[in-house]
């Protein structure tokens, strides 16, 4: 069965906080733009456009059926998210986007990530194969949904959040996400907590 590398860079702001990590983008038969999260239906962009400008259409073209891509990544860069994904290379089982059918052949060199943006405070995992991912490459115990551990990569103390998948498959509204993902936000003061 056939290996995929990962198709896009790293997307690292030079004064990124915090470093969002998938497991791996969806076949681009799915993509609506070429960045992370591009499935129309995948909700991250709709969280983020609702924890940051109260909006969940922030940053959806509804008309063209995709994401405005432009924006999010100048959003990105103001707001110092990073994103890449914890697996550089897969192989699919099915052909699907599941996580559950998605097979980690390479995993990420996060720390080579992090000495790219030494501004960083926390890592965010957005799911479980992610989150197991990234765990079994630290040898760190996973966090609870919407909590976070420590961990110390490189001798750099940082926060390893687990958040809830932004899949329509997860079972949790979308309100219910972004309330999650807020917290988060709040917590390492991109926002202000109310």
């Amino acid at each position: 069965m056939q290996t995929e590398p990962h198709p896009f860079d790293p997307f690292l702001p030079a004064d990124a906080k915090v470093l969002m990590l998938g497991s791996f983008p969806p076949q681009e038969k799915r993509w609506s733009i070429k960045f992370y999260y591009p499935n129309f239906i995948n909700d991250m962009w709709r969280i983020l456009g609702l924890v940051f400008f109260g909006d969940k259409d922030r940053f959806v073209d509804a008309g063209a059926r995709k994401f405005k891509l432009d924006d999010i990544r100048d959003f990105c860069t103001s707001a110092g998210i990073a994103m890449y994904d914890t697996a550089c290379e897969v192989r699919r089982l099915k052909d699907n986007a599941s996580d559950k059918f998605l097979e980690v052949v390479t995993p990420t060199d996060v720390p080579a990530l992090l000495r790219r943006i030494p501004s960083c405070k926390a890592i965010v995992t957005t799911g479980e194969k992610a989150t197991m991912t990234l765990c079994e490459s630290f040898g760190a115990v996973p966090p609870a949904v919407g909590e976070y551990s420590q961990v110390t990569v490189e001798g750099r103390g940082l926060r390893l959040y687990r958040m809830p998948s932004s899949s329509r498959a997860y079972p949790l509204p979308l309100k219910e996400k972004a309330a999650v993902y807020r917290r988060l936000f709040e917590d390492i003061g991109m926002l202000p907590t109310p």
